[in-house]
């Protein structure tokens, strides 16, 4: 066993009854097996075919606090964060590490039986309904760092939204990495829209501290039958910080899910969706935009797995990457048997502004069925010279000739963004990115 692994196995055995003790019966109810299926598979090397792009021994290896014994972060998120989209009206929540923020709740009040809270204090007050969904999806025998999140995660965000409710506010959840050392975050978030329900999420990542943070996040969202789900994850955090997240959809039949993920800033990020179709009718919208510079690392991966007939789903992906960062893709689509009448387009773009960057692509089509649409494609490509020669016969300067063609190239992406508000703060907060601004808005102690 190699010496990244056996840390977390040292720490969980001397230290289960106190993680259990501060959380819930339903959480813990799964983390015994989570620890076994961790010591059985331990951090999957670059052999595991999705994992082939980034060596995630190396990323745990370093030795982080974490906050076991759930003591009091001293922040208020609320006088901290002060960035908002304008116009944009949405009902505001935070989760400070790992931990629900209850001590101050939004004063708009959700639909009848809406539930936005803490995970572990819905888990112990009604755990009959997490019961039916916590750890059904996100399997920790199929992946080695779910496993490692199940064992270790305390608490996090639940979202129920009943049947045929329909939210007319976003939801925006502010995850804050707060801390005065070096710090792991074990993060778990549980979606459940049951059937014919709507709802919009925004999920941003923060980091109030100039410290080392590794933040683990399973994402488990179940869509039922004719519901809608808009999860939108935007990530502006800083150099320092290392995320690895994996995110866990399941579509009954008819429903719809529009999943964007943007990385404007950051250190080392590693996404992995796993998007299956078990009703009829359904479909999904999987979008990407990732800007990276300096020594950045973006690496994303995909699954969409069409089990059953008449789905459809379309997945776009770009990125722009400069100086020596290294941007990785690979999304498979997967057709089953019965699986007839799919209709599936997976497209991965990417633009690299500079020799020594580095992008690594793998779109993949896996068909078994014979009455299908599918297609595949990726791009990997420069500067066009002759727009540059151009626009800079026109006056207008390298540098600013450079921005125009990356905004441009990453717009596509952008303009998908179904919140009017959302999309117009990013194209912002895009353009900031390329000047190599960090966003700083007025009041908030976040950036300063």
């Amino acid at each position: 066993m190699m010496g990244s692994e056996k840390q977390y196995i040292d720490l969980y055995r001397e230290t289960a009854g106190m993680i259990k003790s501060h959380s819930a019966g339903v959480l813990n109810g799964v983390r015994d097996k989570a620890f076994e299926d961790f010591c059985r598979q331990g951090f999957p090397s670059r052999k595991v075919e999705r994992y082939r792009y980034t060596d995630m021994s190396k990323l745990f290896e370093p030795d982080y606090g974490l906050n076991l014994n759930r003591l009091e972060i001293p922040i208020n998120p609320y006088e901290a964060f002060k960035c908002d989209v304008p116009n944009l009206s949405t009902s505001l929540y935070f989760v400070v590490n790992d931990a629900f923020y209850t001590k101050q709740l939004p004063k708009t009040e959700l639909p009848d039986g809406v539930i936005v809270d803490s995970l572990c204090r819905v888990a112990t007050e009604n755990p009959g309904l997490i019961e039916r969904y916590y750890a059904r999806m996100a399997k920790t025998e199929d992946d080695s760092i779910t496993a490692l999140n199940t064992m270790l995660a305390q608490d996090g965000l639940l979202v129920y939204v009943p049947k045929n409710v329909k939210l007319d506010r976003a939801v925006q959840v502010i995850n804050i990495l707060r801390s005065d050392v070096d710090l792991m975050v074990n993060r778990r978030v549980l979606i459940i829209l049951e059937q014919g329900a709507e709802a919009k999420f925004l999920f941003c990542d923060d980091s109030a501290d100039d410290r080392h943070f590794l933040t683990t996040q399973v994402i488990e969202a179940y869509v039922g039958e004719n519901a809608s789900l808009d999860l939108y994850c935007l990530e502006e955090t800083h150099v320092k910080n290392t995320r690895v997240s994996n995110v866990y959809i399941e579509q009954q039949a008819y429903s719809r899910v529009n999943h964007n993920v943007i990385t404007l800033h950051n250190g080392v990020t590693r996404n992995k969706l796993d998007l299956v179709f078990k009703g009829e009718g359904a479909e999904c919208f999987a979008n990407g935009c990732v800007i990276a510079d300096k020594t950045q690392r973006v690496d994303n991966n995909t699954l969409i797995d069409h089990q059953v007939p008449h789905c459809t789903s379309n997945e776009l992906y770009k990125y722009v990457l400069d100086d020596d960062a290294v941007g990785a893709f690979a999304g498979r689509v997967l057709v089953r048997h019965d699986a007839q009448k799919t209709n599936s387009q997976e497209t991965n773009n990417n633009l690299v502004a500079a020799k020594t960057a580095r992008m690594y692509t793998q779109p993949e089509l896996e068909i078994y069925a014979d009455d299908v649409k599918c297609a595949h494609g990726c791009t990997v490509g420069q500067l066009n010279d002759a727009a540059m020669f151009y626009m800079r016969q026109r006056g207008i300067s390298e540098k600013e000739a450079k921005l125009l063609l990356e905004f441009a190239f990453v717009n596509e992406v952008i303009d998908k963004m179904e919140l009017a508000p959302l999309r117009e703060r990013l194209h912002i907060l895009v353009e900031k990115r390329f000047r190599g601004e960090l966003n700083r808005c007025e009041g908030c102690r976040l950036c300063k």
